[in-house]
């Protein structure tokens, strides 16, 4: 089979990559072994005749996973994420459109729902409050991929993830930064609510496993639907920054830190219902803890994956 993925340079895109190259031929655009393709190519512009020229035959899937996921930057300059993440889609659908495929996967985040009350998991379908311009593009761009199944019988489907950690992460997000602050002997910030008293919380997946279920979905997914990836376990941010300092055999030193009311956009709690996907047969095939003890030993080997 022949895939198209982009930004499969990316972090996801690559442990995706990877996934796929055991069973099919993937071409990579992005801003490389001899099943893998290479084309530089910015989506903010649309693929002209010649780089569709050089892509070749119609592709099997194609598969969208390139965008700008930082929240903060998304809250600095909207404009950017708007161009990165809708602007960029757009012009990817209308490749598809001409090309034509057997699947198109949007690849989108939990981000889109917001905020998740205690005790709300949400649904696929379920209405978007996105919480920051991130958050909105993606949502934007969702949207788009349905327009061009409703409107052009491209066969999309949307899946929605939840935090991701795992190897090649950059060094500013979460993980690799408590680390590397454990490491080191820093103190690591925990997002909390108004009065720091409870620590945000996410269900946490490994990038290996979200690969293995966008596999799972290319010939199980039906086309105009949206499917919810979503790790085993919620975890809270403390839990993890202490897992993380077990893991290395350091003390943790930590604070709480009111993000929200400071700087809205900065969301407490966020939570998928997996039902669907379990339903279907996928299910995260280990747990967190494993992922995550797989995940630091990874980059306490690769320390130039730290920043520091």
């Amino acid at each position: 089979m022949r895939v198209l993925l982009t930004g499969g340079a990316g972090f996801i895109g690559s442990h995706v990559l990877n996934r796929l190259v055991q069973d099919h031929e993937v071409t990579i655009i992005d801003r490389l072994d001899n099943r893998v393709r290479f084309f530089y190519h910015d989506l903010r512009a649309p693929i002209s005749q010649y780089l569709a020229g050089q892509l070749g035959t119609r592709f099997d899937y194609i598969l969208h996973l390139g965008a700008a996921t930082h929240v903060d930057r998304s809250i600095e300059n909207p404009m950017e994420f708007v161009q990165d993440n809708v602007v960029a889609t757009c012009n990817i659908l209308d490749y598809a459109r001409v090309a034509g495929c057997r699947r198109f996967l949007q690849f989108s985040t939990d981000e889109v729902f917001g905020p998740a009350p205690e005790g709300v998991a949400y649904k696929e379908w379920d209405r978007y409050k996105s919480g920051n311009p991130y958050a909105a593009s993606k949502a934007g761009a969702e949207e788009l991929a349905i327009s061009y199944h409703n409107t052009y019988g491209l066969p999309v489907f949307v899946t929605h993830t939840m935090n991701v950690i795992g190897q090649y992460q950059h060094p500013e997000k979460f993980i690799p930064s408590t680390i590397r602050k454990v490491r080191d002997g820093e103190t690591v910030t925990i997002h909390a609510n108004k009065d720091r008293t409870k620590a945000g919380s996410r269900f946490y997946i490994h990038a290996k496993h979200v690969a293995d279920a966008v596999v799972f979905l290319l010939d199980k997914a039906e086309a105009g639907e949206k499917y919810n990836i979503v790790g085993e376990r919620e975890v809270d941010n403390l839990e993890l920054a202490r897992l993380v300092s077990g893991y290395i055999g350091k003390p943790l030193h930590y604070e709480m830190t009111d993000f929200h009311s400071s700087r809205p956009g900065h969301d407490l709690r966020y939570a998928l219902d997996g039902a669907k996907m379990k339903k279907m047969g996928w299910t995260p095939p280990e747990t967190f803890e494993a992922g995550l003890k797989e995940t630091v030993g990874w980059y306490l080997r690769n320390p130039e994956w730290l920043g520091a």
